[in-house]
């Protein structure tokens, strides 16, 4: 492996850097003349990853963003469409943006994203709030949509590509601290869970060069970024081939691609996500082990904790593989290793008892935190088509409520273990509650709040933790690292 990392470095550094400068200009361009762009990102960390890349095309096209959609010529509300009421809250905000659009004629509405991948021309046609509609794999086409659209034409583009990475378009980071931003490295889904909508929204996984992901990362260091996470829907399923001048290909996997980000220099923290429990594999955990600058911290969705309702949700595990790699975990990377999860309450068919074993299987892995969802139901989704969604929304709620009671308490019991230790933070910004104290996390994703003294944003300093609630771990400084 190490071959390949020195290998991949060696190109990188004598590479034309030409594919991550297409998309720059000067941030001091003046924007007075330019049409203006509001967009506002729904959902998963991709689709604001992905806002990005369509900031830089768009910003190519002759466009300055703006962070006030009343000022906007364009507005591109990125969607998620994973959970109904993710789409109902998109629509609520369409009418609302539509009452601009009735005071500024001329204003273009679009929806961009997986909701626009799902519901296609129905947007355009049937419900008449919007004048473009683009999929995740069409952002390069904007500009001629855009175009189209303002000669009084619907423009639609929702082809699914299976080559397309947007490897060679540098995001414009919006709404960026400046110390950490995110570098997608993969796009798609192949898992083909019963629930989902990504593999029918984002299509078919496809993994992006490596070398433009190095490039994206060095290019953030040099900027003066200090964090960067790496995501995927899938990332330890992440695979590039390279050929070898004997003619003969090597495959760089995940583990070998967070060596990498790693080796760019030891003050550039590297987190990732998502990891599938099916594919995280030993050599990941090894790899986070060997690098101080990898984050301690895993989010391993599970979804159930019991192993029939993993089968029918097709997630390819049970729920013993899933404690088996729990227990990896803690075995390499300690106890004190963060995991997070998802759990979804009210799957098709879920007996009570199969519900308490996901509350069993969260007391087993002791998440950290978690993201908690009632079943809902996806037209198009193979679990749509195969089963009758027959759990009562009041049961779902309760049982989402036993969830998140659970989670609540183990939050509270992991963060409680921090307290009496020092942790290195990376300075984040101001906390949200008080001006007078500094936020940032520590390496396994916890908050960390502490009174603001001399301390400033984008710096490491080792905080004494000395209280904490379920969410926050509170202290106070007791040094300033060098880096």
């Amino acid at each position: 492996m190490t071959h390949i990392i020195t290998d991949t470095l060696k190109i990188l550094q004598e590479a034309d850097k030409e594919a991550c400068e297409t998309s720059r200009v000067s941030e001091n361009e003046p924007i007075s003349s330019k049409k203006r762009l509001f967009i506002e990102s729904y959902g998963c960390q991709m689709n604001f990853s992905d806002s990005e890349i369509v900031a830089s095309v768009m910003r190519d096209a002759g466009f300055a963003t703006t962070s006030d959609a009343n000022d906007a010529d364009l507005i591109f509300l990125n969607t998620c469409a994973i959970r109904d009421n993710a789409e109902q809250k998109v629509r609520i905000r369409l009418q609302h943006l539509n009452a601009i659009k009735r005071r500024k004629p001329g204003l273009l509405i679009g929806v961009l994203g997986c909701m626009a991948e799902r519901l296609k021309t129905k947007l355009l046609e049937e419900e008449k709030m919007v004048d473009i509609v683009t999929g995740p794999d069409a952002y390069r086409d904007l500009p001629r949509l855009v175009e189209e659209a303002e000669t009084g034409q619907k423009a639609v583009n929702v082809f699914l590509s299976r080559e397309e990475t947007y490897a060679d378009i540098a995001p414009v980071r919006l709404n960026s601290n400046g110390i950490t931003a995110m570098i997608s490295i993969m796009r798609g889904c192949d898992n083909m869970c019963s629930f989902c909508v990504v593999p029918y929204t984002r299509g078919r996984e496809r993994s992006r060069d490596p070398k433009s992901i190095l490039a994206e990362a060095q290019d953030l260091f040099e900027k003066g970024y200090k964090e960067v996470t790496l995501l995927g829907q899938n990332v330890d399923s992440y695979k590039w081939s390279i050929n070898q001048e004997n003619g003969e290909g090597s495959q760089v996997n995940f583990a070998q691609l967070l060596e990498m980000v790693a080796s760019i220099h030891p003050d550039l923290r590297v987190r990732f996500s998502t990891s599938h429990p099916k594919d995280i594999t030993d050599e990941v955990l090894y790899t986070i082990k060997k690098y101080e600058n990898i984050c301690n911290y895993i989010h391993l969705p599970a979804q159930s904790g019991n192993s029939r309702v993993l089968e029918i949700m097709n997630r390819t595990y049970t729920r013993e593989w899933y404690m088996n790699r729990i227990d990896r975990i803690r075995d390499i990377l300690g106890e004190d290793c963060g995991i997070s999860s998802d759990m979804i309450a009210g799957f098709c068919s879920e007996t009570e008892e199969e519900h308490r074993d996901s509350l069993s299987l969260m007391e087993y892995a002791q998440f950290d935190f978690g993201y908690m969802f009632i079943y809902s139901e996806r037209p198009g989704t193979p679990a749509a088509k195969k089963y009758a969604d027959d759990i009562s929304p009041e049961v779902k709620q309760r049982r989402l409520t036993e969830i998140i009671a659970v989670q609540r308490r183990l939050s509270l019991e992991r963060n409680q273990r921090a307290i009496g230790k020092v942790h290195k933070v990376l300075i984040e910004g101001t906390s949200k509650k008080s001006a007078e104290h500094l936020s940032g996390r520590n390496d396994q994703n916890k908050v960390i709040v502490f009174p603001r003294e001399h301390y400033k944003p984008g710096t490491y300093v080792d905080v004494l933790v000395t209280e904490c609630t379920s969410a926050t771990l509170k202290g106070h400084a007791v040094s300033t690292v060098t880096v």
